[in-house]
């Protein structure tokens, strides 16, 4: 007989949101049960997040010299040593682990079991030889690289964001297929570390972005000596690697070193026999309602596992949710209007709300702004004036804003406030931003609203008037 554990709280993954819940939980006084069958920490901190842009980091730092020049300083060409940039990346990775850990997990007061869980009843899991009851459970299994059905793909392999950071040698020509945030960060990783990189895209690269800041965040990457391919259809892979472009009345085979692929993402459920628990699910993950409820109600699901947006924020904003109704039986909400994203080429385009097409469809009636980063004299002095901020507004509210430029992840924050609090673009107009700054470009960019009307001929008329009384 298994040994059987009563509990409050199971929490079925230990990626960025189960650690989340099961952290918070247990802290909070509920009894809590923490399942893993893989690595702790999830994709984020081995395979994601925490690689990529600590492969990035390394990157830019190569890529330097490049601009070194117009600031009267001269640089040689580095020497990249490839298995050394692999040792950072690993580095980061060991001294943010103990975070993560198993042990500092048991010493909250989890108790973590190192299995695959699987259903066994709406209430029960089965787990590394127990028999798990709990009150709630919490679904944060995340999700792995999946391949598109391209003929001789598999056969020939290739490597995906769970296996290309164990990579010690810099590819010859590194072919990539997929153009979406992963794509392009690695991408231009590799191009700055020295090797050729070639990117295939079915439509267009950042195809889920404003398409005017994508295209500005694509040339960048294209100077950056990635050979840039959209709307191009493969018609198979040959061992080598090679990939076979096809076209109208001819092909194309491009030869490469090794092989990425980064062209999508699948939830992980197929351990859990969901059904033994009255759990649907559909092609992008769990079925769950605005509380994050799946259609067992005992059952919550967070981060991509719950079907939307893919991102390690996420995951940890759905924990929080989850804590509150879980525990404390607070009504929640979750609205994926208000979350930012970023994509961290250099330099970054980060999104928040609806873009304008999605805005007009819904409101009808909108204001486009925005704000070239050539205007701002922090931009100038650092001689990074590639960019735009953009805003869109709605009866004087912000509903989206997006920025592609340097720091652009981090400038996000006030617009991503903006939208979630509703705020009126005036808040952002009249705070005051300390010069020169970056920060600059929300003030300025808010402002444009109402320029037309400040510098009208109504508002030339009452200065006129207002003269007269002295």
């Amino acid at each position: 007989m298994p040994e059987r554990i009563d509990t409050d709280i199971c929490v079925i993954g230990a990626g960025s949101g189960g650690l989340s819940v099961a952290a918070g939980a247990v802290q909070m006084g509920a009894p809590t049960v923490l399942i893993e069958g893989g690595r702790m920490g999830g994709d984020c901190l081995n395979y994601g997040c925490v690689p990529s842009k600590s492969l990035l980091a390394a990157a830019h730092h190569a890529a330097v010299w490049r601009r070194s020049g117009d600031f009267g300083v001269r640089y040689a060409a580095p020497e990249v040593r490839f298995d050394r940039v692999n040792d950072h990346v690993r580095s980061v990775i060991d001294a943010i682990a103990p975070h993560d850990s198993q042990e500092r997990f048991e010493g909250l007061g989890v108790q973590v079991i190192r299995d695959w869980a699987r259903f066994v009843s709406p209430r029960e899991v089965e787990a590394g030889g127990a028999l798990v009851r709990a009150r709630r459970f919490v679904i944060a299994t995340g999700s792995r690289p999946v391949a598109p059905p391209i003929p001789g793909l598999e056969e020939a392999g290739y490597l995906t964001n769970e296996t290309i950071f164990d990579n010690r040698v810099l590819p010859g020509h590194l072919i990539v297929i997929g153009g979406g945030p992963i794509g392009m960060e690695l991408a231009q990783a590799h191009a700055e570390l020295g090797a050729r990189v070639t990117l295939l895209e079915a439509a267009r690269v950042l195809g889920r972005d404003d398409p005017e800041l994508a295209a500005i965040a694509a040339d960048a990457v294209r100077e950056s000596g990635v050979d840039i391919r959209e709307g191009v259809k493969i018609a198979r892979v040959e061992a080598g690697p090679a990939v076979v472009l096809e076209y109208a009345d001819s092909e194309e085979r491009i030869e490469g070193s090794h092989l990425l692929v980064a062209a999508g993402r699948r939830a992980n459920l197929e351990r859990l026999d969901l059904h033994k628990a009255g759990i649907e699910h559909g092609a992008r993950g769990l079925i769950v309602d605005r509380g994050l409820k799946t259609t067992n109600r005992r059952v919550y699901a967070v981060g991509d596992a719950a079907g939307g947006l893919q991102f390690t924020h996420v995951a940890g904003h759905h924990a929080g949710l989850v804590i509150r109704n879980a525990l404390f039986r607070l009504p929640v909400k979750d609205d994926p209007a208000i979350i930012p994203w970023t994509t961290y080429t250099d330099p970054e385009l980060a999104w928040v709300g609806l873009q304008q097409e999605a805005a007009r469809s819904r409101h009808g009636d909108i204001d486009v702004l925005r704000w070239p980063l050539a205007d701002n004299d922090r931009a100038r002095a650092e001689r990074r004036t590639e960019g735009l901020a953009k805003a869109v507004v709605h009866k004087g509210r912000v509903i989206g804003a997006g920025i592609v430029g340097p720091g652009a992840g981090d400038l996000i924050g006030i617009w991503a406030l903006a939208v979630k609090k509703r705020m009126k673009v005036a808040d952002l107009a009249g705070f005051v931003a300390p010069y020169p700054t970056m920060g600059e470009v929300t003030k300025r960019l808010a402002g444009s609203y109402y320029t037309p009307k400040l510098f009208s001929d109504r508002t030339r008329r009452i200065v006129r008037l207002l003269a007269r009384f002295g």
